[in-house]
């Protein structure tokens, strides 16, 4: 139907939006609102067409969502208060819908087109691209004392928001960027997914295509956007990922298709830095710096993983309980633990880490498959092998460049990083129905 593939695209484009949502007791955000209308079209879609089969794929995804949810079903009973109950509630909706969405998402793009499967792929990366158009007009706007958030989302969601206050330098206030995600290192994390993924894609594209210019000029345009929110993390997770694709890609990355591109994001910097240096020479030497208040309460998290395991060792203190239990050390009732891996020993113990590391794992084997059935393709003349293998070690590099910034940061529990991982599974599946044929 057409209406299942509206919805599940519109998923894809607003699934990043975080500030878009509204409070009902609970906040109920847009990719809520899209993920269950796809989801209900999807399974009225299903029934009608009478079908019981689905990919090998989707099986494997319920299988660890059943022994995921058979893990938080058991810290529940580690949970001693009403607000870890709580907590634990909404960790407990957002997880189902995540991987129910992840199941349907595989199943559905298993049986569409390769056409539609790169408009799954645009409809992702655009929604992006509108994050950093809002971005950019953000900071223009703070810049002029407005906040922008005020003017265009709090009369649609009558939340307040706004763009992140960094510090000041002479009286000149620094701002970063959060665009409609929730925080400029979240912008700056889930950038590193289209930067990385379309980055070989465009290192193989021929001489003349027509989405070259386009491609290039979108991808300096997310790169100096991630710059802007002024990110470690996010500049980690460019660095592995930009790390693994030197591996088959070496040669390309000096070549004049990348540097042109390089080039001209070169040149945007230095105007800008150029204009205010003695701003940015402050401002690039307290981002350098590692022992800061903020550095500190990055590492000191870790220290709380060894009491976990001497108290909770198993199943942890229960799904998304991390800021009820440490409200004592940190003040703050919604104080996240700055750590995606903190919070997965933190809260659903060992054996919860090591099911969702087998988990990862399994993605990155079926990547491996996709770049297999790139080579089996081109063995056999088919035009699209050359986009398949080099998406697939894009998608590779950008997964590892999300678990790495996932070190200090954590966004792998965000509605991105599942359709991203949906992306990721249906690649091998859509492009190797010739090979089966």
């Amino acid at each position: 139907m057409k209406a299942t593939a509206f919805l599940f695209l519109a998923t894809l484009f607003c699934i990043t939006w975080e500030k878009v949502h509204w409070s009902f007791g609970v906040d109920v955000s847009i990719s809520d609102v899209l993920t269950i209308l796809f989801l209900l079209a999807f399974a009225l879609e299903w029934v009608g067409r009478g079908e019981r089969r689905f990919p090998r794929t989707t099986a494997i995804v319920l299988i660890v969502f059943a022994a995921l949810l058979v893990v938080y079903l058991v810290g529940f009973f580690n949970i001693q208060t009403k607000d870890s109950l709580d907590q634990w509630l909404k960790g407990m909706v957002k997880f189902v819908l995540h991987f129910v969405f992840l199941a349907a998402a595989v199943a559905y793009m298993a049986r569409r087109s390769r056409t539609f499967y790169w408009r799954a792929i645009a409809a992702f990366t655009l929604g992006l691209a509108a994050n950093g158009v809002y971005a950019v007009l953000q900071l223009l706007a703070a810049r002029g004392g407005v906040n922008l958030d005020q003017r265009i989302l709090a009369p649609l969601t009558g939340g307040a928001s706004s763009i992140n206050v960094y510090g000041a330098v002479n009286g000149a206030t620094i701002f970063r960027p959060n665009a409609l995600t929730g925080d400029p290192n979240h912008l700056a994390v889930m950038l590193c997914v289209p930067l990385l993924t379309l980055l070989p894609v465009y290192l193989r594209l021929e001489r003349g295509h027509r989405l070259r210019v386009p491609l290039a000029v979108l991808l300096g345009f997310l790169f100096l956007v991630q710059l802007a929110t002024l990110s470690r993390s996010g500049l980690l997770g460019m660095v592995i990922g930009l790390a693994i694709l030197a591996i088959p890609y070496r040669r390309k990355l000096t070549s004049r298709v990348l540097l042109y591109p390089l080039a001209g994001v070169v040149a945007v910097l230095a105007i800008v830095v150029a204009s205010r240096r003695h701003y940015f020479e402050v401002l690039l030497k307290s981002r350098v710096q590692t022992g800061g208040r903020s550095e500190n309460a990055h590492f000191a998290v870790y220290s709380f993983v060894p009491q976990i395991i001497h108290s909770h060792p198993l199943f942890g203190l229960g799904l998304n309980t991390f800021s009820v239990y440490y409200e004592f050390v940190t003040g703050k009732s919604n104080w996240g633990p700055h750590s995606f891996y903190v919070a997965l020993i933190v809260e659903t113990g060992i054996v919860g880490t090591v099911a969702f590391l087998l988990f990862l794992r399994y993605i990155f084997a079926r990547l491996h498959a996709a770049r297999a059935v790139g080579r089996a393709l081109a063995a056999i003349g088919d035009v699209n092998a050359a986009r398949v293998r080099p998406l697939a070690w894009g998608m590779t590099a950008a997964l590892a460049g999300t678990m790495a910034a996932n070190v200090f940061y954590l966004t792998m529990q965000f509605y991105y990083f599942y359709a991203f991982v949906a992306l990721a599974l249906a690649l091998p599946l859509v492009f190797a129905r010739p090979l089966r044929r």
